[in-house]
């Protein structure tokens, strides 16, 4: 299937086609794009980052949560939730059970709706990913749903076409995630050795796109990853859609190699927001603080081409003096403070 088919096919599946990610749409309807596609704030503002320093998962991400203040927000809305379950590898390279398992329990503790877990495997079958993962069984205990975008006819993926985008075919988001009235993700703090440089909140978002969508043969990550604007395309996916949490388990980190296995450090630490941006932005500043890869220590963070390309977009903030980071004692008040020298470090290198 050509490109102009593939757009005509999907568009008459309920395609959204935006000539911006914020402005407009042919294609869909007003709803549909209000849902997907308005940027998560103007870029004006402050956003607030939790950040917890900790070894106990279970106590981090309550504590993280609890520091976000969320009221009504997640109450009586269905929720996907999207972990990273790229591979079956152990964390950092996926997921970790007993974070799933906590922030599920979060989210019925704020009164939430039904939950969906969902997400597409790169390295592997994804239901024999979360199998391995006991990720089906978790689902079962907390009377969650699983999704298996690998199981997905046709019908049930969008396809989102920007004027100008660097996506040849664009790329398709699976209809039931854009339903749910609230998306949930928890990510890892890792690098990537192929071509992501730091796989956090926005690279965690290419797992909600389709490799191959049923009916047509065009592989959109083979594109991804061989593209040299792979970072600023994983900017555009975040355009479709706006996070209400994001939480990061920073207990350990890849600081090179990633995303399946790297260069281990104990980096102790749980993040939470709801903006990708500041999210990712306080994870790059963690991964210099230990060592990294040369990539992702040149420039300062908000030049990085994720960061750089989700700012133009208008997904979050847009430097560091917007993110607010929040903590509930000494030790992560210290700890924070030494991760915000890196976002100076650069800075005052170009001065």
């Amino acid at each position: 299937m050509n490109r102009r088919d593939w757009i005509k096919a999907m568009g008459g599946a309920g395609g959204v086609f935006l000539l911006t990610p914020s402005l407009s749409a042919c294609g869909g309807t007003a709803s549909e794009v209000s849902r997907t596609a308005m940027p998560v704030n103007s870029g004006s503002g402050t956003a607030r980052v939790a950040f917890i320093k900790t070894t106990n998962r279970e106590e981090g991400v309550k504590r993280a949560i609890e520091l976000l203040r969320f009221k009504d927000e997640l109450k009586g809305k269905s929720v996907f939730l999207k972990p990273n379950f790229n591979s079956s590898d152990e964390f950092p390279g996926s997921t970790h059970i007993d974070t799933l398992r906590t922030l599920t329990g979060e989210l019925r503790r704020l009164d939430s709706g039904p939950v969906t877990i969902g997400d597409r495997s790169g390295m592997g079958d994804t239901r024999e990913v979360m199998r391995k993962k006991d990720v089906l069984n978790l689902a079962g205990d907390q009377k969650a749903g699983i999704l298996v975008f690998d199981e997905l006819k046709e019908e049930d993926w969008k396809a989102f076409q920007f004027q100008n985008s660097l996506w040849e075919q664009g790329f398709a988001i699976p209809k039931q995630v854009l339903a749910a009235d609230a998306i949930v993700q928890t990510c890892c703090l890792k690098t990537h050795r192929f071509g992501g440089h730091f796989t956090l909140s926005l690279k965690n978002s290419v797992g909600l796109a389709a490799k191959r969508v049923p009916g047509n043969s065009y592989n959109f990550m083979s594109e991804l990853h061989s593209s040299p604007n792979q970072r600023r395309m994983i900017a555009e996916i975040n355009a479709s859609y706006r996070p209400a949490l994001v939480v990061l388990d920073g207990i350990e980190a890849f600081t090179d190699g990633g995303p399946d296995k790297g260069t281990k450090v104990a980096s102790n630490v749980i993040i939470a927001g709801t903006d990708r941006i500041a999210v990712d932005a306080v994870g790059v500043a963690i991964l210099r603080h230990f060592g990294t890869t040369p990539v992702v220590e040149k420039g300062s963070i908000f030049e990085q081409e994720q960061i750089a390309q989700a700012v133009k977009l208008g997904l979050g903030v847009t430097g560091p003096d917007q993110i607010e980071i929040l903590t509930d004692g000494k030790e992560s008040r210290d700890y924070a403070e030494e991760i915000r020298k890196q976002f100076a470090m650069k800075e005052a290198q170009k001065n």
